[in-house]
């Protein structure tokens, strides 16, 4: 166990840092689910930019890899522009 007071806190620092950044990833899984299973291509278009600055926001705060926000949306536009 920690000793010194900056390790405690460093402690505590990192496992609310995790339980947000868990939150923050959790909530963009659901919104790329959620666009996936879209049939209409209005609504599609209506999500894909708020889907795609959410990825953009994780991959700044290196919460996801930036090639992986890259590629999930490249293949979420491809998705979109592939409904009709």
């Amino acid at each position: 166990m920690a000793n010194s007071r900056s390790a405690r806190k460093r402690i505590r620092k990192s496992a609310a840092r995790r339980l947000r950044n868990r939150y923050q990833a959790k909530t963009a899984r659901n919104a790329i689910r959620k666009l996936r299973d879209t049939t209409s291509q209005e609504e599609a278009k209506e999500l894909l930019p708020k889907v795609t600055s959410m990825l953009d926001r994780l991959a700044k705060r290196n919460i996801i890899h930036k090639n992986k926000a890259a590629n999930n949306k490249s293949k979420l536009t491809k998705y979109v522009n592939s409904l009709s």
